[in-house]
């Protein structure tokens, strides 16, 4: 005589699955940018921040000339244009005639380290109330390609087809570590997309400069190294590579100011 076996029915384990949404701040618009640009990135962590801190109603962007003229098409907030390297006088502009309002500056490295170095510097060292975003990806990106301030040592570009010489065009400027030197400024960080802990990080800063503002603490400068394949030649996977061999060695990120302090 067998006995009969008994079975269990197989436990049935709940599972919770948390379902990916687009942020109500980012547009579904199709996107513009090179396959493998940073930009996308960065408009997606911008508009969840603006999400997660309730702001975006009262928001307002400044976007100048370059690849990130086109911001306003993606992020779903106010976002007055400016002239090319002008954007931080003008969300100073807007700060000053709007105090309650939480303002930022969207720029390229050709943008902001060139034509628009002194508008950088003097908010800075004013402490103007804004926070400035600075996608660095060592070229100007959407006028050709041409060598940017921040253009590595032996990088070729349309303007140096050579590689940047360092005698006759100097040193690529370390925009972080230029405005740590000033007295006013109350947050500096650079962050890197080199993987998704580095989007994780870039994402933490924006929340961090976005929060300044909320708290009205002063100027805050988030300086994001993103990839460019185009102008990189090559692929989007290898240049991300590049961001973490070519110019995370010299753009070093990490905190050089927190809370009015440097910390280098």
């Amino acid at each position: 005589m067998t006995k009969a076996t008994s079975r269990r029915a197989p436990r049935q384990t709940a599972m919770r699955y948390s379902l990916y949404h687009r942020p109500v701040a980012l547009k579904p618009t199709p996107t513009h940018f090179c396959p493998g640009c940073g930009h996308g990135i960065v408009h997606k962590l911008i508009a969840e921040t603006l999400d997660t801190l309730k702001i975006r109603e009262k928001t307002i962007g400044v976007a100048p000339v370059g690849c990130a003229v086109l911001a306003y098409n993606y992020l779903d907030c106010d976002i007055s244009e400016a002239a090319h390297g002008r954007a931080a006088a003008v969300a100073t502009g807007i700060k000053r005639c709007l105090p309650d309002r939480i303002v930022f500056a969207y720029q390229g490295d050709g943008d902001l380290a060139a034509i628009g170095m002194g508008e950088t510097l003097h908010a800075a060292n004013r402490g103007e109330h804004i926070a400035v975003i600075f996608v660095n990806n060592t070229v100007y990106g959407m006028t050709g390609g041409q060598m940017a301030p921040t253009t590595l040592i032996g990088q070729k570009t349309a303007t140096s087809p050579c590689g940047r010489d360092q005698v006759t065009t100097g040193a690529p400027i370390k925009i972080c570590e230029l405005l740590n030197t000033l007295e006013a400024p109350w947050h500096i960080e650079r962050v890197a997309l080199d993987g998704p802990a580095g989007v994780r990080r870039t994402r933490k800063a924006l929340a961090t400069a976005f929060q300044a503002q909320v708290d009205d603490k002063g100027y805050s400068f988030i300086e994001i190294l993103s990839p460019c394949p185009i102008h990189m030649h090559c692929s989007p996977v290898e240049a991300v590579r590049l961001v973490k061999e070519r110019m995370i060695p010299y753009f070093p990120p990490g905190l050089y100011r927190q809370n009015g302090q440097s910390m280098t």
